[in-house]
């Protein structure tokens, strides 16, 4: 490093100072006004008045309330990564995931053509009431014109969200029958589902996908297990895969389904908060059978309990890639203006005395770059790649080794599928093309999908055959994709039960997704291996 670059944040900090010294002498005495009494005064409140000052004497006009907001926001992320400021604009959609609902008129949508077109209407929801049906356009909403108008998503929700009871006008264009249909929705509370699905992978074992830990999620997961039990399920996989967390008390709820009474979960403290202890209870209804929870690099906070409690008592086995590394409690706060705080008030610590979080260095790009990181040293596809200290190291009850200091490490590593499948994939993947063709294919021809009484009926007899392909190859090269035939031939496999899995959710919302497009997963296909293999041992 040569001389300048050391001496250069010095040069650069004496040039800003002598060129604030030479802007008081060139301006003239201060000026006694109250912003400047009041810090002469000693009695102020310093960043509101420092705010206020600006306001007032800055050279051009300024935003207080932004400037406001962009120094708590600051304040905040100079303490930690997950400290943060949410402004009261941004509180009520930061919030719906956690409650489990929101109001509106309960639609999943698509923007088809500069179109809005409904792919499903919510069960339940004010529009599947009134008989909105998938593949319907909305055309019109209170009289104007919102189809051709370069639609955003954020307009549609500006348009059609609102407080539950209020009321909006729409007009639907319905494809299959040509008409066009006017329709005045009462908006009410949409429920917001955290256990994306559970179904059965094979004649013993059970699937559940958890999305994130939300108030509702617990019932939601009993709902479930119930579900899979009942039709013979013995051994269970929990998906936490890309689940950022969420409430600590859900996460508690749920671990607490697999570890025995009075064993401890989690422990949390922090400088203001002592040591709170949380054990589980005789309520569990599956702290018996095998269990394996799938984790990746995008599983953090309250994934991170659960996977850490049930890894330290020996009750399950977890697969995938380390885990995100967030070992912090955060507490929200809200503000008279309706904007909000959450403040970093504690640590979380796995039974074994494990705290996951992974290094800060007060360097807020580099640790939200970490994951990137990873794939960059290799630790994604190869398990050697992934260093801990000894002094990160935990033994279990049962002997197992774990660690702490940087996420959850898997008992089995699965790495991350990098195969490249081809360039046509790719081009076709980037630009939505597979997404946009399997909602056209099934908009034209919705009526002769009616034949399936059921998803199984569909699963077992529907195929993208060579002809469909055919046409999604041709459908590509329009859109201005390379259609080199190895490519082509390449990616064949993937596309077709891609475009198959994508006219199942449009039909079967996630109870049709999933098991299509698992057929691609090889860490779900891996614990399907691992789970029938321990069950040969055990005869």
């Amino acid at each position: 490093m040569n001389k300048y670059k050391i001496w250069q944040p010095f040069i650069i900090a004496a040039t800003l100072a002598i060129g604030i010294v030479i802007g008081i002498r060139l301006s003239g005495p201060y000026r006694n006004d109250t912003a400047l009494f009041n810090f002469r005064s000693g009695q102020f409140n310093k960043l509101n008045d420092v705010v206020n000052y600006i306001s007032q004497e800055y050279v051009d006009s300024v935003d207080s309330r932004k400037l406001m907001d962009d120094a708590i926001a600051e304040m905040l992320h100079s303490l930690d990564p997950h400290s943060s400021y949410i402004p009261s604009e941004e509180l009520q959609a930061v919030n719906e995931p956690l409650e489990g609902n929101f109001e509106g008129i309960g639609v999943e949508f698509h923007i088809q053509d500069d179109t809005i077109m409904v792919v499903t209407a919510i069960a339940g929801g004010p529009s599947e009431q009134l008989g909105i049906r998938a593949g319907d356009r909305i055309i019109r909403v209170e009289g104007k014109n919102v189809a051709h108008i370069d639609i955003t998503n954020s307009k549609v929700m500006q348009l059609l969200r609102g407080k539950g009871g209020t009321k909006v006008k729409v007009t639907i264009f319905r494809r299959s029958t040509n008409k066009t249909l006017e329709y005045t929705i009462t908006r009410g509370e949409i429920p917001l589902y955290s256990v994306d699905v559970g179904y059965m992978l094979s004649k013993e074992t059970g699937y559940i996908k958890i999305s994130h830990f939300a108030e509702n999620t617990y019932d939601e997961y009993l709902a479930a297990f119930k579900k899979l039990q009942a039709v013979g399920m013995k051994s269970l996989v929990l998906d936490l895969r890309g689940n950022p967390g969420g409430y600590l008390k859900t996460a508690i709820k749920i671990a607490d389904e697999f570890i025995p009474d009075e064993k401890l979960i989690v422990y949390t403290e922090g400088r203001s908060r002592p040591r709170d202890d949380y054990f589980a209870t005789a309520n569990g209804l599956f702290e018996k059978g095998k269990l394996i929870v799938l984790i990746d690099e995008g599983s953090a906070s309250a994934s991170e309990i659960v996977s850490g409690a049930v890894q330290d008592w020996d009750r399950a086995t977890i697969m995938g890639r380390r885990s995100f590394g967030k070992g912090l409690v955060q507490e929200q706060s809200e503000l008279p203006d309706g904007s909000a705080i959450r403040l970093t008030v504690a640590r979380y610590y796995t039974p074994t005395g494990r705290c996951i979080q992974k290094p800060y260095d007060g360097i807020y790009e580099d640790y939200e770059n970490e994951l990137l990181d990873r794939l960059k040293r290799g630790e994604l596809v190869n398990q050697d790649s992934i260093q801990f200290s000894d002094s990160l190291k935990f033994t279990t009850p049962g002997g197992r080794i774990v660690y702490g200091g940087g996420g959850i490490m898997p008992d089995l590593f699965v790495p991350l599928d990098t195969e490249t499948l081809s360039n046509f994939y790719s081009q076709a993947n980037s630009k939505g093309l597979i997404i946009q063709f399997a909602y056209d294919y099934l908009d034209q021809h919705r009526a002769s999908f009616e034949q399936y009484k059921d998803f199984l009926s569909f699963n077992k007899a529907f195929k993208v055959d060579q002809k469909l392909y055919n046409e999604f190859v041709v459908y590509a090269a329009k859109a201005g994709v390379d259609t080199d035939q190895s490519g082509v031939k390449t990616a064949q496999r993937y596309i077709v039960i891609q475009l198959k899995a994508m006219i199942a959710r449009q039909l079967w919302k996630n109870e049709g997704f999933y098991p299509v497009i698992h057929e691609l997963d090889p860490t779900l296909h891996k614990a399907l291996e691992e789970i029938e293999k321990s069950n040969v041992a055990s005869k």
